[in-house]
């Protein structure tokens, strides 16, 4: 399965803003059932962590796309029938290792 990469600069950055959405959402989705579920997936800290780490370095100007995985891909293929939002994150994963797919209309 070929993914989709981010088209610009822009969208790629929408793209890590919407991550961190859906992590906190999650986050929320699981609190709400906390009662019965009794505590996190041990998944959900590291995830969420690296997402948000993801968009600081972004913010701080500190990123920079490279050839290896970012660190939540391996949360994600472990665990990805828990995260509804897991080809995002396989899209945001792949534009990182590939750039930005410019040639796209």
């Amino acid at each position: 399965m070929s993914l989709q990469r981010a088209r610009s600069a822009e969208e790629y950055v929408e793209w890590v803003k919407q991550a961190v959405f859906e992590v906190d959402d999650l986050r929320d989705c699981y609190d709400f059932q906390m009662d019965e579920l009794g505590r996190y997936p041990s998944f959900l800290e590291p995830l969420e962590q690296t997402v948000k780490d993801l968009q600081q370095r972004m913010m701080d100007g500190e990123y920079h796309f490279g050839k290896e995985d970012l660190p939540f891909i391996e949360l994600v293929n472990r665990h990805g029938d828990d995260i509804p939002f897991a080809i995002l994150l396989r899209q945001i994963n792949e534009t990182h290792r590939k750039g930005i797919d410019v040639g796209s209309d």
